[in-house]
């Protein structure tokens, strides 16, 4: 997206300055990256780098309003609402596609957002080991309302952590050692000293939590939750001592509700320019003439998965739980990073944290996906080069 510094980038770039960067990354975390990492960083100018700031703060806006609670409630389904819910989200991933608007300038479009966390250790280390293998110009960086990596690392520790000995605290998953995301929390482990404990691991008396590590028997404070709902329910039989739904003495670091409160189901309610028309299925009163220009999607679901990109009225008239589907005009990526042999599109996700008594959340990072296939998700991109997961250097103020 700069071309000087992509041309640059490029011309120093070898594929054995690629598998080197790669063979780093499995030495200091052996059999534990399971997904692919792009050839390349992505180096966004100044004046987009503002324009998605920009579009961040509009939808911060809409989340921080009083009446937000009030317009997620229907976002949480039945039988899956957990206990103890705080006041607002621990964390924010909110994802744009790379596009161009009327004046052919780039632009951020808005694809989704979570209220649930994302790869906040392996986009840390991935960062510097790019530093380490790549030219990364002066000016430049991946980090936001923070001035270094420690001090991202102590805003970590702080929200995850809190005052609690890490002992204390768990990354929980299901079957985590299998996640493709268990790099990060090898990185995670390694940052802050908490353990990624299965839920089928988990022991429960009365309303406390408890695990084992090493012969010994810890009282669970603090859980710092990477677990979805969807994922439990495609596990048939699933036998555990604690379920997420029960009422227990913990506190929740990404707390599951706000999986739900923040997520496709708050699209409809932002109104930017930088947000594509988003709309409830049950809502609409006639479906738009042009519906090849709009993408369904289901309301409950990860990962792209149910995603339904060409959209017909039989389509609309057959699905019985409309309130459960949600239609989007579709976006434009613009293929903008210059791969060696050719272009490709570009989808940034801007990852903040927000601490308990702040009145805004706190960006500090960012995680950025290339593709050349019709959707971004590793699926679409099985047998390409120059795609995959990666990290965005942002240009400094000038």
């Amino acid at each position: 997206m700069i071309p000087s510094i992509r041309q640059a980038y490029n011309q120093a770039f070898s594929p054995e300055q690629y598998r080197a960067f790669l063979d780093q990354i499995h030495h200091d975390y052996p059999g534990q990256l399971d997904f692919r990492v792009a050839e390349t960083p992505v180096f966004v100018p100044i004046a987009l780098k503002n324009r998605i700031l920009e579009a961040c703060e509009s939808i911060i806006d809409t989340i921080t309003e009083p009446n937000f609670k009030e317009l997620s409630e229907a976002a949480i389904p039945p039988g899956q609402r957990v206990p103890n819910e705080n006041d607002h989200t621990s964390f924010l991933a909110i994802d744009f596609a790379i596009c161009r608007d009327e004046n052919n300038e780039l632009t951020p479009q808005l694809i989704e957002l979570q209220g649930f966390p994302s790869l906040y250790g392996f986009q840390s280390y991935v960062s510097g080991n790019f530093r380490k293998y790549f030219p990364i110009p002066d000016g430049f960086s991946h980090l936001f309302d923070v001035d270094s990596d420690e001090t991202y690392r102590q805003h970590l520790r702080r929200l995850i952590v809190g005052t609690e000995q890490p002992e204390q605290v768990i990354l929980l998953e299901i079957y985590p050692e299998k996640q493709k995301t268990r790099i990060d929390f090898a990185i995670t482990n390694e940052m802050l000293g908490i353990e990624a404990v299965c839920l089928t691991k988990i022991q429960k008396e009365g309303r406390k939590l408890f695990y084992e590590k090493g012969g010994e028997r810890y009282h669970i404070k603090r859980i710092y939750n990477r677990l979805i709902f969807d994922e439990l329910e495609s596990i048939p039989d699933l036998k555990t001592a604690f379920s997420l739904t029960d009422d227990v003495d913990v506190e929740w670091i990404g707390h599951p509700n706000w999986f739900f409160r923040i997520s496709k189901h708050t699209l409809p309610l932002l109104n930017s320019p930088y947000v594509p028309e988003s709309r409830y299925l049950n809502t609409l009163e006639s479906y738009p003439d042009d519906l090849e220009n709009y993408v369904l999607k289901p309301l409950f679901s990860f990962a792209g998965s149910g995603v339904k990109l060409s959209v017909t009225k039989s389509d609309l008239d057959s699905i019985s739980d409309k309130e459960n589907y949600l239609l989007q005009r579709k976006v434009k990526y613009e293929p903008v990073i210059q791969a060696p042999d050719g272009l490709v599109k570009c989808e940034i996700r801007m990852l903040y944290i927000w601490h308990e008594k702040d009145p805004r959340p706190t960006l500090l990072t960012n995680l950025a996906r290339l593709s050349r296939g019709k959707m971004i998700g590793v699926r679409f991109n099985k047998d390409f080069d120059w795609v995959g997961g990666t990290i965005c250097f942002f240009e400094g103020d000038v």
